[in-house]
C-alpha cells in the first residue's frame, strides 16, 4: 500500500515542528557532539518537499513522532551516557560524513518503539557485479520500507537560474542536486523493486517493499548576490550563505559580531557548541585566512556568540570558496579523474 500525499506531507510537518519548536530546548541540554549530532539527524527539516519525490520522515510511524516527549527522554538518556552510542559509531570504518549520518539514524532505528529495522546497507548484486545497496529496510505500522538516505550542503548559483536543481552544486562541484534527483529517481528508489532487490531480501522480509528517501542537510545562498530556492526543497530547510575569498572582508563587516572560525568535516551537522578553550581569537583567525591557498577547497565556517551558560553557540554558517571557485574545483576533480 503507497503513502498518501497527506500522510508525506505529515512526516514533514513532524520533522518541522521538532526542529521549530522543540529541539532549541533540547539543544540547549545537550552538550556531548555525538548526541547534539544524533538529535539533529532525527529532528531537522528535509531539504526536499513531497511533491515530486516520495519523501518520508523514518520516524512517521514510530510513537516518537506522536508522543515526542519520549523522544526527548531518551535523547537526555544518551547524554547521560553516551557509551552505546560512542561504541555503535566506533564500529564504522568508514569516517565519511554520509556514512557517519547513516550510522545515526541506524543506532536511532534500533530503539525507536514501533519501527522495525530489518537490514542496512543492503547490497544487491547481479553476477557478482553490485548493482547497488538499500540504506535502510524498515518494518513499522505503514508497512515495510527501503528508505534511501542522504546528507547533503549544496551551494546555490550566483548567474544561473536557483530555481533549477542542476545549479546547485556540492562544495566540491563534483555533486550536482539535479544530478542527486535523477540518481534518486532513475536508480536509488526503483532499485528495490528490482527482481536481483526481491533475492536479497529473501529471509529478511516478504513484504511489498515501499521505496522512499530522507535527505538532509543545508543549502547556501551566495553573497553578496541571492538566488532562487532549487524547486522541490522544503520551505523550511536549514540554511547559510557562500561568499568568495575576495570578498571575505566586506563580508566580515557585516557580520562580524561573534567569534568565526573554520569547522572540521566532521562536525557539520547540528549547531556547533564551544567551550572557551576552543575558541579562536582575531590573530588565529587572520592566521588561518591568510594560510590558505589559491587553490584551497570550500571550507565551512561558523559565528559563534557567547550563551549565557559560557559557552558558544553557532549563530551563523558560511562556506568560504577560493576565487576561482566552481571552475578551479571542476578542473581539479577532472585532473583526478584522467588520472
Amino acid at each position: 500500500m503507497g503513502e498518501t500525499t497527506t500522510q508525506q506531507q505529515t512526516a514533514l510537518s513532524y520533522a518541522r515542528h521538532m526542529d521549530g519548536q522543540f529541539p532549541d530546548d533540547l539543544l540547549g541540554q545537550l552538550r556531548i557532539p555525538a548526541v547534539r549530532d544524533l538529535a539533529w539527524v532525527l529532528l531537522s527539516p528535509g531539504l526536499l518537499d513531497a511533491q515530486n519525490l516520495p519523501v518520508r520522515h523514518p520516524l512517521t510511524a514510530s510513537e516518537w513522532s506522536t508522543q515526542p516527549h519520549q523522544l526527548h527522554d531518551w535523547l537526555l538518556r544518551q547524554e547521560h551516557d553516551s557509551s552505546h552510542l560512542h561504541a555503535w559509531l566506533a564500529e564504522g570504518s568508514n569516517r565519511r560524513l554520509g556514512r557517519y549520518y547513516e550510522r545515526l539514524w541506524q543506532f536511532a532505528l534500533c530503539q525507536a518503539p514501533g519501527v522495525e529495522l530489518l537490514t542496512a546497507n543492503l547490497p544487491i548484486r547481479e553476477n557478482g557485479h553490485t548493482l547497488g545497496e538499500l540504506d535502510l529496510v524498515v518494518r513499522d505500522g505503514q508497512g515495510t520500507h527501503h528508505l534511501e538516505l542522504a546528507i547533503k550542503l549544496y551551494l546555490g548559483p550566483q548567474q544561473t537560474a536557483g530555481c533549477d536543481p542542476q545549479n546547485w552544486l556540492g562544495p566540491g562541484s563534483q555533486d550536482r542536486l539535479g544530478l542527486k534527483l535523477q540518481h534518486l529517481r532513475q536508480h536509488q528508489l526503483p532499485l528495490s523493486a528490482s527482481p536481483q532487490a526481491r533475492t536479497a531480501l529473501i529471509g529478511i522480509s516478504e513484504d511489498d517493499v515501499q521505496a522512499n528517501l530522507w535527505m538532509a542537510g543545508y543549502l547556501f545562498y551566495p553573497w553578496p548576490t541571492h538566488c532562487a530556492a532549487p524547486l522541490g526543497s522544503n520551505p523550511q530547510h536549514l540554511s547559510g550563505q557562500w561568499l568568495h575569498h575576495r570578498d571575505w572582508p566586506a563580508f566580515y563587516s557585516e557580520h562580524g559580531t561573534g567569534h568565526w572560525q573554520p569547522l572540521p568535516r566532521s562536525a557539520w551537522l547540528a549547531k556547533a557548541r564551544l567551550d572557551n578553550s576552543q575558541i579562536w581569537d582575531n590573530v588565529q583567525l587572520t592566521e588561518w585566512l591568510a594560510a590558505l591557498s589559491e587553490e584551497a577547497p570550500a571550507q565551512l565556517m561558523v559565528r559563534l556568540e557567547r550563551t549565557s551558560a559560557g559557552d558558544w553557540l553557532e549563530a551563523e554558517r558560511i562556506f568560504l570558496v577560493n576565487d576561482q571557485w566552481p571552475q578551479l574545483a571542476t578542473a581539479t576533480s577532472a585532473i583526478r579523474e584522467r588520472g
